[in-house]
């Protein structure tokens, strides 16, 4: 598994590293406000591509290792009917209601960034299916260098667009625009995994999916909008406020400083899924010793990147413009909402084996209820502080009621003395950092190192790791 999510992890955190090297570009060329339009149109693509999906990734794992399953390839391709079918209703939707939309989206003087995103979410909710397929087959690497390619057509493009052609009056479109193409740059680089096989469509079979998937359709509605909802409703928040788009610019490219979190948790997320799947068919208690294993050094792991984003701060801010350096205030407290969600999203193994996934969606339900309410009563008077303080609330709750519910459940003997001691540690270490400031960012974060050092060897030492071992 760790090989797996190192592997995936090249894709993942790589690919959205380069893609964070262009926050700078973007905050330095656009002002505020069009960055905010940026952030607020990104919220919708996120929720509507887990719309497209309908928790079919986890359902195509669910089904695809189960012991009747008799032809595996029955799964793929009617997977790849149906969400081939839905995304092209969508992309068509969209372009017959172009003009309501856009004016609904505050972007009737530029439908076209409309239209644009709808191409490129349609064919990334389609390409999801042969992306999961290259997983199941544990073709890690084939997986990883397609999406490395498409990453990389998307920035060339921002270069081009932002380096050599910019024009003010495009703006924020030409991001848009990279998007779409390096989308639809994905159909040619999958060919192979959409050829040599029957494309079947099993009624019965998509019915028993969908009934195990809805749930989870609605688990990630609710999880993204509780990622992504304060950025669709700031706007309406802030309607009175002369700076509300600025303000939420200025969020939008804080929480890209802390995007390293989601970065590793989104590769360990790749790896997981396939892994404690295929795990649940061997016999024997060691598979649960590796679930506990598994959820014990992802905090270890997070933890250990938070106390470096935060001892690193003074080199890290450079990545934005000085103007949008106000709100890196938000970074702590959205990366920790990050690890309680990632310790969530382990935790979540015990409804998706148990196939109770409606537990899932009783959690995110929760959780939307917390975001949605903190983000009204916090924004209006802190502004985009209320709704890092939101998220911050809505994952620990999440975390917690999964944990307490799953005890009863479906126990499980997680290390909670363990992984407490190095969350309480490293938040310690953190705030004695916190002391250390020079004039000098060099030699405050030369004088902060020997505190990831001693996060470091508390880690060697409590878990017993041979240093000289290969």
């Amino acid at each position: 598994m760790a090989k797996d999510t190192a592997i995936y992890g090249l894709s993942s955190i790589v690919g959205r590293f380069l893609n964070w090297l262009l926050v700078p570009l973007y905050t330095i060329k656009l002002a505020e406000a069009d960055y905010g339009v940026v952030t607020n149109l990104y919220a919708y693509v996120a929720l509507t591509i887990i719309v497209l999906t309908y928790g079919m990734e986890t359902g195509f794992f669910r089904f695809i290792n189960r012991e009747d399953c008799k032809d595996p390839m029955k799964v793929y391709s009617t997977l790849l009917i149906a969400l081939a079918t839905t995304s092209v209703l969508f992309i068509i939707g969209v372009f017959a209601f172009l003009s309501p939309l856009s004016r609904a989206l505050d972007c009737a003087a530029h439908p076209s960034y409309i239209w644009m995103l709808a191409v490129a979410v349609g064919v990334d909710a389609f390409s999801s299916i042969p992306f999961c397929y290259l997983r199941y087959q544990s073709k890690a690497v084939t997986f990883a260098v397609l999406k490395l390619i498409n990453i990389g057509i998307n920035i060339g493009l921002n270069l081009i667009f932002f380096l050599v052609i910019f024009n003010p009056e495009i703006g924020q479109g030409y991001i848009f625009f990279a998007n779409m193409i390096a989308s639809l740059a994905l159909i040619p680089l999958l060919w192979r995994e959409l050829r040599g096989f029957p494309w079947r469509f099993d009624g019965a079979l998509f019915r028993r999916m969908f009934k195990y998937s809805f749930p989870l359709l609605i688990l990630g509605i609710a999880g993204n909008m509780n990622q992504n909802l304060d950025k669709i409703i700031f706007p309406f928040l802030m309607k009175d406020s002369p700076d509300g788009m600025a303000q939420l610019g200025i969020y939008g490219a804080c929480c890209k400083v802390a995007l390293v979190m989601m970065m590793f948790t989104q590769a360990y997320r790749f790896a997981y899924e396939p892994f404690i799947f295929a795990k649940n068919r061997e016999q024997g208690g060691d598979k649960l010793n590796a679930y506990s294993d598994a959820l014990k050094f992802f905090v270890i792991f997070a933890m250990l990147i938070f106390l470096g984003v935060m001892f690193y701060m003074p080199l890290l801010r450079n990545f934005i413009a000085p103007s949008y350096q106000s709100g890196l205030r938000v970074v702590p407290i959205v990366m920790i909402a990050d690890v309680f969600f990632g310790v969530f999203f382990n935790l979540s193994l015990w409804y998706k084996l148990t196939d109770k996934t409606i537990w899932g969606t009783w959690f995110s339900l929760a959780g939307l209820a917390i975001t949605i309410v903190l983000n009204v009563v916090l924004v209006p008077r802190m502004g985009y502080m209320g709704c890092a303080w939101a998220a911050f609330a809505c994952y620990g709750v999440m975390m917690l009621a999964s944990y307490f519910v799953g005890l009863r459940k479906h126990p499980l003997r997680y290390p909670v003395g363990r992984m407490s001691a190095y969350f309480v540690g490293a938040l310690a270490l953190w705030v004695i950092g916190l002391q250390i400031d020079f004039a000098s960012g060099w030699l405050t974060m030369a004088a902060r190192t020997p505190l990831l050092l001693v996060y470091l060897l508390a880690v060697v030492k409590f878990e017993r790791i041979p240093l000289l071992h290969k």
